[in-house]
């Protein structure tokens, strides 16, 4: 399974608009350099909120669907994919450019994605809307860089 990064972003705080970037050095234990979930949360939340991916096949069918336009940034996903389907890396490891990542749980549609896009999401991305991951080993992820599962 390989697949390959189509677009990066990162939010410095929480509710500030996402900013496409072509190049994110992902920071073990922490997150995306720069962005919101990097900065420290409670105990609880600790490891699952690193980096978020979805795919843009996901997208991308929603628009056909809905005759909509949502745009890659639109579900405030860190990392946004092709060619890889990532409800197959939960529990798994898989490398981003030259990081590691571990793919904790399904990141599911919440209703800040709906308010800030289209009530239909709510709907249309359940058990799709991509993948919350934490950051097992450091490096830099540039747009265009494969995304390979560990065997």
């Amino acid at each position: 399974m390989a697949g390959e990064v189509r677009h990066l972003f990162i939010a410095p705080r929480k509710g500030l608009p996402m900013a496409a970037r072509a190049y994110v050095e992902a920071v073990e234990g922490a997150g995306l350099e720069g962005d919101r979930y990097a900065e420290p949360v409670s105990r609880g939340e600790a490891g699952r909120r690193e980096v978020t991916l979805i795919e843009m096949e996901r997208v991308e069918d929603f628009n056909r669907e809905f005759g909509l336009a949502l745009k890659p940034g639109g579900p405030r996903r860190n990392i946004v994919t092709s060619g890889v389907r990532l409800n197959d890396l939960v529990g798994r490891r898989f490398s981003v450019g030259e990081a590691t990542l571990e793919g904790m749980e399904l990141c599911e549609p919440c209703g800040k994605f709906a308010r800030h896009t289209y009530p239909q999401v709510l709907r249309a991305f359940r058990g799709k809307g991509g993948l919350r991951a934490r950051i097992v080993a450091g490096g830099g992820i540039r747009v265009g860089d494969a995304i390979v599962a560990a065997p």
